[in-house]
């Protein structure tokens, strides 16, 4: 009987922490033991990784899958195609929103979200919640949710039908410092979004460049100040999902000079993209490109870049929320329709691993284990998933990703995995790609193949990231 089912041998082995060369010795889907000179006789499959690094399976805490909307739009992708995409991508965890109508309790939001996922999932994944409606018998339901495993609530300070008052939020805060949760902070000041939107469609500037104008960093500057100064109020950790700006990025600095526990999260589109992206003129093509908050200027992609090498963020995570071209996403209100009709969102998952390590690592921006922590190991921690999820080392779930770095590639729609009819990186050069990812030891992506199989994802019920809270 063979000691192993798979051998990763002669692995530059990389975690959050160390970077060292070994072979890894895999079996019933964990990694059983890593060491040097693994005997390939000892078996069943020998993988040979001689000169390319070995980093955990991605965990992308922050993507939208098969999520109910509030204006009627679709997105593109279901928990089958998302899985699908992120695995070609070199994520094999995913943590997807359970979002909450207003008026609707959150153990029907979960019990729907599940539902939706059942028999689908490639690869693994947990849920968040998503909070509309903070009334006192949703907040009496926390405990029960989070003994379930749903330890991260998503709140909203924007959009009517999302956002929730500073009163409800101090609530929810509450509950979470109570319950050793945490909270996820969309901040964005919803007044002074619709103030200048009012005063932009006024003047006809309706195009869907106009969407960075009304989407201010002055906005995301205050709302970030504003939802540190709740959190601080109520001292409990909190953290600040997709944050686009320098203005933002210095609050955040400064707060945690302070002493506070404030997390943070950064995307690709922050790096990447800019605000010319969503049109130079008045065409509708620049709607592929609205998100919120919309990339900037290429001085807070710098700030960005900075405040992910030096700590400030915690997070790199997708925001995967793509909506294709046509009368049921961007185009739901026409091809004239104002900014502020268009669904927000774009695609990421399977992006966001190849692009951070081509333009990060292998440019000399990141260290490969700043990398690892990034996108793997800081988002298992906050989440309840470590260290079954999130770094290499016996116990671990055998979840990995073979990177290949001398095969330059250019990333386009048609080379992609997901349902979503375009890509904001359209064009875009990377010199790294996974050549092979492996969920629970079994590859789900290699010789530019996916082999995952919908229904082999599994649910993973999260601990608790502040148990001393309680």
């Amino acid at each position: 009987m063979s000691t192993f089912d798979l051998i990763v041998k002669n692995a530059d082995i990389i975690t959050a922490a160390d970077r060292y060369h070994g072979d890894i010795g895999i079996r019933d889907g964990k990694i059983s033991m890593i060491a040097a000179g693994l005997n390939g006789e000892d078996a069943r499959q020998v993988i040979d990784a001689a000169g390319r690094m070995v980093t955990p399976g991605g965990v992308d805490a922050h993507c939208h899958l098969d999520q109910p909307s509030t204006d009627g739009s679709v997105g593109a992708d279901d928990f089958n195609s998302g899985t699908r995409s992120a695995a070609c991508g070199g994520t094999t965890t995913v943590i997807p929103f359970a979002m909450q109508f207003k008026g609707q309790s959150l153990q029907d939001a979960v019990n729907d979200y599940h539902r939706r996922a059942e028999g689908k999932a490639c690869i693994d994944y947990a849920f968040h919640l998503i909070i509309t409606d903070a009334n006192p018998a949703v907040i009496a339901e926390l405990p029960a949710m989070i003994a379930q495993g749903y330890t991260s609530f998503k709140i909203y300070m924007t959009y009517e039908a999302l956002k929730l008052s500073d009163h409800h939020i101090l609530d929810v805060l509450d509950a979470a410092r109570e319950l050793g949760a945490i909270s996820m902070i969309h901040a964005e000041n919803d007044d002074c979004i619709n103030w200048l939107t009012e005063r932009l469609k006024k003047q006809g500037k309706i195009a869907p460049r106009y969407h960075a104008l009304a989407h201010s960093p002055i906005g995301e500057r205050e709302a970030t100040h504003r939802a540190i100064s709740l959190a601080e109020l109520v001292d409990v950790p909190i953290l600040l999902v997709h944050v686009s700006s320098r203005a933002a990025i210095e609050q955040i600095y400064w707060a945690r000079g302070q002493g506070m526990h404030i997390f943070s999260e950064t995307c690709p589109q922050y790096l990447f993209l800019t605000a010319e992206d969503l049109g130079i003129d008045d065409s509708f093509h620049g709607a592929k490109c609205i998100c919120s908050p919309p990339p900037r200027d290429t001085d807070s992609q710098n700030a960005v870049w900075t405040a992910l090498a030096n700590g400030t963020f915690t997070i790199f995570s997708s925001d995967h929320c793509p909506f294709n071209n046509d009368a049921s996403g961007k185009k739901l209100h026409g091809e004239n329709a104002s900014f502020d009709l268009v669904p927000n969102g774009i695609a990421g998952l399977e992006t966001r691993m190849p692009l951070l390590m081509s333009e990060g690592v292998l440019k000399n921006r990141l260290s490969a284990q700043r990398f690892v922590d990034l996108t793997a190991t800081a988002p298992a921690k906050l989440y309840g998933l470590y260290p079954q999820k999130g770094t290499l080392a016996p116990g671990s779930d055998a979840d990995l990703v073979i990177w290949d770095t001398q095969t330059p590639k250019t990333i386009g729609s048609a080379m992609l995995h997901t349902n979503a009819d375009h890509t904001p990186y359209e064009g875009k050069e990377v010199q790294a790609w996974p050549a092979v990812t492996l969920s629970q030891g079994v590859a789900v992506w290699a010789d530019n193949q996916f082999s995952g199989v919908a229904g082999n994802g599994r649910f993973l019920a999260c601990a608790v990231p502040f148990p001393s809270e309680r």
